[in-house]
């Protein structure tokens, strides 16, 4: 049997979204300098991710990810606390926003990345609805200061492109990139 892909993240929701896909997966979370320079926020998901793969063993295949979530040239990180986590939803409230993930697969000496960019609305928010999400704790440590997955999805009013990619890995793109390396769900 082979081995189990290689998740640099210790994100549970891109272990959950790529089991649920098929594939078994070995956890071995990646610790890279995540600071923002200020280049765009397509390429700094991607050079992250990029940077995540190479933490892995060059004889397995390993699959990294990181989640950018931006407005224009502006990137909302992980908050730094719940005040900060305010702000960002006071911000991504009745607008716009996008959702961007880089992600890397590596193989033997070979790797590939690219990144998945959704667009989400959020509609207006009320302070209480801030106010009460922000006690579940749920924005904590994600980028943005939500999670689609939890209760901040009654936030979300439209969404263009990949749902799972707004939970932290285009899952649809990973598929492919993951048979080409001959990696396939359910073997």
């Amino acid at each position: 049997m082979p081995r189990p892909l290689l998740l640099a993240s210790a994100s549970p929701r891109r272990r959950r979204l790529l089991e649920w896909a098929g594939f078994r997966v070995e956890v071995r979370p990646a610790t890279v300098d995540e600071s923002w320079d200020g280049e765009a926020p397509m390429a700094h998901a991607r050079v992250l991710a990029e940077k995540k793969a190479t933490t892995g063993p060059s004889d397995r295949v390993v699959l990294a990810a990181d989640t950018v979530v931006h407005r224009k040239d502006r990137v909302f990180g992980k908050p730094r606390d719940r005040e900060d986590a305010a702000r960002i939803l006071r911000d991504l409230s009745g607008a716009w926003h996008e959702v961007t993930t880089g992600v890397c697969v590596r193989s033997g000496g070979h790797s590939g990345s690219f990144a998945i960019t959704t667009q989400v609305r959020f509609r207006e928010l009320t302070g209480a609805e801030i106010t009460a999400y922000l006690a579940t704790g749920e924005a904590d440590d994600k980028a943005g200061a939500y999670g689609i997955q939890g209760r901040a999805g009654v936030f979300v009013a439209e969404i263009e492109g990949s749902w799972t990619n707004v939970m932290g890995l285009p899952l649809e793109a990973c598929i492919e990139a993951l048979a080409a390396c001959g990696v396939v769900p359910w073997a």
